[in-house]
């Protein structure tokens, strides 16, 4: 592997192939160029990404589009109510010529593994993916087999359909790097779609994005998105944020530890992204949110007054004093 500095050459060419791949990616896509930011972040960061968005606002096109502009493997698995956890993971097999068992890889095994509609699968097929998101393997039958790397599972699920589905625990869910919304195109945007398809544009032809990016490029970006120092007062901005959370009287949950990390982490990947060799407190606000929200459970009764937590974590960033 390649070292890489903020500002060494192996890292400029990295962040320069990651800004073309965003332009490519809107090839396929119209806008999200926000969502499409945060996926790579995740890359950077080797962490979790759980996509929410009603249906038809090209959840599953982003994803796919993503993993050919980086020519890595990819797989989708349709989380439904039968599903068991070794259709996720793999499993053994009986081979009838051995007359032995043999493992059989599941669609873990891949670089990049869209888990779509996760909610929708009970919570023990749901736990299958816990050891895969942290541990980067499987275990079946006491072995522990590795997964390829990079991995990262990108799960979708509706905000607004709740039959049949089971919600995620706040262990499972704090195991995303990022709860990235994807919301609805504005009207300029929708009808950017539409000429498109008027044009003859097949979602399932992917055939005119390039790979303009590798794994060798995601490589070099981890490896600078290390060097990118974080002063000591980015650092405590960052706890205050966390231990506000706690002390909210609007919650019942704040963010633990684990949370106060993953928004370092990703600050740090935003500031490479943006050319910088060091993390400034608007890089710790722009990734709150994302990194955050989906580690917080409101009180009840702040849920019938109406209150998100976007809501009130933007009031905690008006709250919190910014270093200077």
């Amino acid at each position: 592997m390649t070292t890489s500095t903020p500002g060494s050459p192996g890292a400029d060419a990295a962040r320069e192939a990651l800004a073309t791949l965003r332009a490519e990616v809107a090839k396929a896509v119209v806008g999200q160029d926000s969502v499409v930011t945060g996926l790579v972040i995740a890359l950077l960061c080797r962490g979790h990404v759980l996509l929410e968005g009603v249906p038809g606002v090209a959840k599953t096109l982003l994803v796919r589009t993503l993993a050919a502009t980086l020519s890595l493997d990819f797989k989708r698995v349709q989380f439904t109510p039968d599903l068991m956890p070794g259709d996720v993971t793999g499993s053994l097999v009986y081979d009838a010529r051995t007359a032995e068992f043999e493992f059989r890889e599941g669609p873990v095994f891949t670089n990049l593994l869209l888990a779509d509609e996760v909610n929708r699968t009970p919570p023990k097929t749901q736990a299958a993916l816990l050891e895969a998101m942290e541990e980067r393997q499987v275990s079946v039958d006491g072995a522990a087999r590795k997964l390829p790397d990079p991995f990262i599972v990108v799960a979708t699920q509706n905000p607004i359909e709740y039959e049949g589905t089971y919600q995620l625990p706040e262990a499972q869910l704090d195991r995303f790097l990022l709860k990235l919304t994807v919301p609805l195109p504005p009207r300029e945007q929708e009808i950017a779609v539409l000429e498109r398809h008027a044009l003859g544009f097949d979602p399932r032809d992917l055939s005119s994005v390039a790979a303009v990016a590798s794994a060798a490029d995601l490589d070099a970006g981890r490896e600078a998105v290390k060097q990118v120092h974080v002063g000591a007062e980015v650092l405590g901005y960052i706890v205050d944020l966390a231990r506000a959370t706690r002390n909210s009287p609007s919650l019942q949950l704040g963010v633990s530890p684990r949370g106060a990390t993953a928004l370092l982490a990703a600050a740090r990947a935003w500031a490479w992204l943006s050319g910088r060799s060091y993390v400034t407190p608007d890089d710790v606000k722009a990734l709150a949110r994302p990194a955050l929200r989906h580690r917080v459970q409101l009180r009840p009764e702040a849920e019938l007054e109406g209150a998100t937590p976007d809501g009130v974590l933007d009031g905690i960033l008006a709250g919190v004093p910014v270093p200077r």
